[in-house]
């Protein structure tokens, strides 16, 4: 079982947005409207997988940046 830390989530996106020179400020609005999507998503979840979790945020990010979703989504299959 997942449990949805928002701060953890946003550090991490952060993160990954500079590594591919998405500006902060662009990265910022991708972040916050994908987020606010997936807390919609799982409103009424009780158990949240981390593999539910982490295709739920890939799909939410992939409206607004294809790259920062991919990275996301492998994230620990990247070399």
């Amino acid at each position: 079982m997942e449990y949805f830390d928002e701060k953890q989530i946003k550090k991490t996106l952060k993160i990954d947005a500079k590594a591919i020179d998405i500006p902060s400020g662009s990265a910022d609005i991708f972040i916050e409207k994908t987020l606010e999507s997936v807390k919609k998503q799982l409103k009424n979840k009780t158990i949240i997988t981390n593999k539910d979790l982490e295709r739920i945020i890939a799909k939410e990010l992939k409206k607004y940046n294809t790259d920062l979703a991919y990275i996301y989504k492998n994230r620990d299959k990247i070399i």
